[in-house]
């Protein structure tokens, strides 16, 4: 995923680099092609010479510019080397009163140069620029006139200050893009490593807390009753049904913890159709009666794939629940899409519970449990609220942040400040 601030500083970093680019090349054409329309009215002696020069000068550099990612370093010092020879002559060629009409197109060739050569060819370039104007100028005028030689000598050194200020700015802007991008993707490395730490912490707390004590107890139970075989089989047989029953609650643990490190369906079918189908399978698996499924607010492929997750995460746990221990009936799963944030809602209409007591649903040996699933949400920035009454059904309402939108939200309205 593209980050929005990375995006826009690359964007504006392209917008500055073509018109830094692209200006000088349309005050060439429009030189041109102003004294080239000067030129065709006065008919003047040598007219269709200046104007064969012109044109191949024109084509000259708009060949080089559409060939010019194909053109390799020599071919661009010889493509700038063969304009200048070319202006050179065509300003050589026009009469003195019209060599102004090209005289202009130094600037545009200096920026050129700049951009096509590296610095010290650039500079030499820059440097045979300024010495032909002021030769040719004082020529022109017979003799040296500091306001018509210094006019044009100043435009093209103030554009080349700008322009080289302009370069800077770009290459110091791509950096500043680059070097976001890697600490994007260096942020984006320690979060997984991050998340992997936690997600191992997290397995190694589950096994300890269920796994390892349930067996750990299992373990005296069956020393016990090795010792009570004999003198009281009754106790002894009783503590090996109790083993037997910790054992199939440590595999319903255990079945708990593949499941929560199975990869969902949501990432291929999305949050709807995986949401669907889950309803599906509750009511074959006899959640209730009757299992409808419901979304509010357009489908959004977008979702951000840990969101949808989370909220797949939390349904199969509110249904087995249901299934558990609710008896219901009718049971409705809704998902509703809000700006910056997503609900899944599920309603029953089964023996209800007390949410502020210890009831079984609170319990539940499978999924993940309404506390286990609350702290998920939590996690990701969500919440759950559930809704219970003793014979009056239940509702559970999570509630979490599409963070994806919500980036996009906010990214717009920075741009709409800019």
């Amino acid at each position: 995923m593209s980050d929005p601030g990375t995006a826009h500083a690359a964007a504006s970093g392209r917008s500055s680099r073509l018109s830094v680019e692209h200006l000088p090349h349309l005050v060439f054409f429009l030189v041109v092609g102003a004294a080239l329309v000067r030129l065709v009215r006065l008919d003047i002696p040598l007219c269709r010479e200046i104007v064969a020069v012109s044109g191949l000068l024109a084509l000259t550099y708009a060949a080089g510019l559409a060939l010019w990612h194909r053109l390799g370093r020599p071919a661009r010092h010889a493509w700038v080397t063969v304009l200048l020879l070319l202006w050179g002559f065509l300003v050589l060629l026009t009469p003195p009163p019209l060599t102004g009409a090209y005289i202009w197109c130094a600037v545009p060739l200096a920026c050129v140069a700049l951009h096509a050569l590296g610095p010290r060819a650039a500079g030499v370039a820059v440097l045979a620029i300024t010495v032909f104007l002021v030769g040719q100028l004082t020529r022109t005028a017979g003799g040296f006139d500091a306001e018509m030689v210094l006019i044009p000598v100043a435009a093209v050194w103030g554009t080349v200050a700008l322009y080289r200020t302009q370069q800077r700015n770009v290459a110091q802007r791509q950096r500043l893009v680059e070097e976001l991008r890697s600490t994007r993707d260096v942020l984006a490395d320690e979060r997984h490593r991050s998340g992997v730490l936690e997600e191992r912490a997290r397995i190694a707390r589950d096994l300890h807390d269920t796994l390892a004590q349930e067996l750990s107890g299992s373990l005296m139970l069956l020393q016990a009753a090795e010792q009570d075989w004999t003198e009281r089989p009754d106790t002894a047989r009783a503590r090996v049904r109790a083993v037997a029953d910790g054992l199939d609650a440590g595999l319903a643990e255990t079945r708990r913890i593949i499941q929560d490190l199975t990869p969902v369906p949501v990432a291929e079918a999305g949050l709807e159709d995986s949401l669907r189908l889950l309803c599906a399978r509750a009511q074959l698996e006899g959640a209730a009666s009757r299992v409808q499924f419901r979304s509010w607010g357009g489908r959004r492929p977008d979702l951000d794939e840990e969101t949808a997750t989370t909220l797949f995460r939390v349904a199969q746990s509110v249904l087995a629940n249901v299934r558990e221990h609710a008896r219901a009936t009718n049971l409705l799963v809704t998902l509703r899409h809000h700006p910056g944030r997503v609900e899944l809602e599920v309603c029953d209409d089964g023996v209800g519970f007390d949410p502020a007591g210890t009831g079984s649903a609170s319990r539940d040996g499978r999924g993940f449990g309404l506390p286990s699933a609350r702290a998920r949400l939590r996690e990701d920035g969500g919440d759950l609220v559930v809704h219970s009454l003793p014979g009056g059904g239940t509702r559970v309402r999570a509630t979490v942040p599409d963070h994806r939108r919500a980036r996009t939200v906010g990214s717009e309205a920075l741009a709409a400040t800019r």
